[in-house]
């Protein structure tokens, strides 16, 4: 299933939640070298309850809009 995703780096704590149809997600990785991707993407699976083998970004890897894909 395809998400979209608005990512805001550098926060005080790891959160997710529903806007509008869009997951909002905080991570407390700064946007640098790939981390807050990471970061995002560790969320994105422990919030669906799946492996973060299973959560791809597919559109966005350098902005804060993107989308993923989670295979369940």
């Amino acid at each position: 299933m395809k998400y979209y995703v608005e990512v805001k780096p550098n926060s005080k704590q790891n959160s997710i939640e529903e806007k509008d149809g869009t997951l909002l997600v905080r991570v407390h990785a700064p946007a640098r070298e790939g981390k807050a991707n990471e970061a995002v993407v560790k969320l994105i699976a422990k919030h669906f309850h799946v492996a973060p083998s299973r959560v791809s970004l597919i559109h966005g890897e350098r902005g804060r809009k993107k989308v993923v894909e989670v295979v369940v």
